[in-house]
């Protein structure tokens, strides 16, 4: 794949059922997108913009040759779930609405997200699956998906960020009593974890950092997610702590420095393997991409 150089970006009003929703277009430099990754930036379900994350996404639009849409998405302590889960449901109708490449070809969409934006994005791929809506993927960065934050790394790390004190206090924020239902019928899950039946999910891109405290919670999930006979592709970035996807690599730049390979970043490489995961029969020069 030869890595387009050049990224355009546009604002852009994405319409939802409470209102209009603001968003940030990423195009990489090719004729048309391979398809249309809506992104779901972190800060807890509280903080965090389209226009903090701006280097972030556009460096992934620009590795995995999708179009990526990141999504203004309502925070918390304003409203609570599953308002989030639903304007990243929205960003997805109206990337699906898009039309980039030949009328007769059918949309490849994908939804991914870093950190609490990972946890929203794994919980609208579980609505999209029981709707019947394909997805080409699921690009998760470091969720948390336990809100009782119980796993081992949550205490092996107890002082790196996010403490368990901090997100237990963010989830209690996010998360609204009761088991929300959209209009149709479908659950809205706060978590992944409240599934019971994972099977026919879309593949899932999931990345994470050996003193994450998260870690173990991304790393459950990759397991559910293959006993459901789920393809993921894992990989646990060393010396690596939590906010990666924001760090653009060991060079200096907006991207990796010379002679480094843009998978040396975790956002590279969740670009590199989104583009590998949909476009498998194209040739490439990426060395193997290491996996856990």
């Amino acid at each position: 794949m030869a890595t387009p150089t050049v990224v355009r970006w546009e604002q852009v009003s994405v319409p939802t059922p409470s209102g209009p929703l603001s968003a940030r277009v990423y195009r990489p430099g090719t004729p048309s997108p391979r398809g249309w990754l809506v992104w779901a930036h972190g800060g807890s379900w509280r903080a965090g913009s389209a226009r903090d994350w701006h280097g972030a996404t556009a460096e992934l639009a620009r590795h995995s040759g999708f179009g990526v849409v990141s999504v203004d998405y309502r925070l918390a302590p304003e409203v609570r779930h599953p308002a989030m889960v639903e304007d990243i449901l929205s960003a997805l109708t109206w990337a699906g609405e898009q039309r980039d490449r030949p009328a007769a070809d059918p949309p490849v969409l994908a939804v991914g997200g870093d950190s609490a934006g990972g946890t929203l994005a794994a919980s609208a791929a579980l609505v999209c699956r029981d709707r019947g809506i394909p997805l080409a993927a699921q690009v998760l960065a470091y969720p948390p998906l336990d809100p009782g934050c119980a796993a081992a790394s949550y205490h092996r790390f107890p002082d790196l960020f996010p403490t368990a004190s901090y997100l237990r206090a963010a989830w209690q924020d996010y998360r609204a009593p009761g088991l929300p239902v959209a209009a149709d019928g479908t659950r809205l899950h706060s978590t992944p974890f409240e599934a019971a039946d994972l099977r026919g999910l879309a593949p899932a891109v999931m990345a994470t950092g050996d003193l994450d405290p998260v870690g173990d919670d991304v790393h459950r999930y990759g397991r559910q997610l293959r006993a459901a006979g789920v393809e993921v592709a894992l990989r646990e970035f060393r010396q690596t702590g939590h906010g990666a996807f924001l760090q653009p690599g060991p060079g200096p730049g907006p991207g990796p420095g010379p002679g480094e390979h843009p998978a040396a970043s975790m956002r590279g490489w969740l670009g590199l393997a989104l583009h590998r995961l949909t476009s498998p029969n194209d040739p490439d020069d990426l060395p193997s991409l290491e996996l856990t």
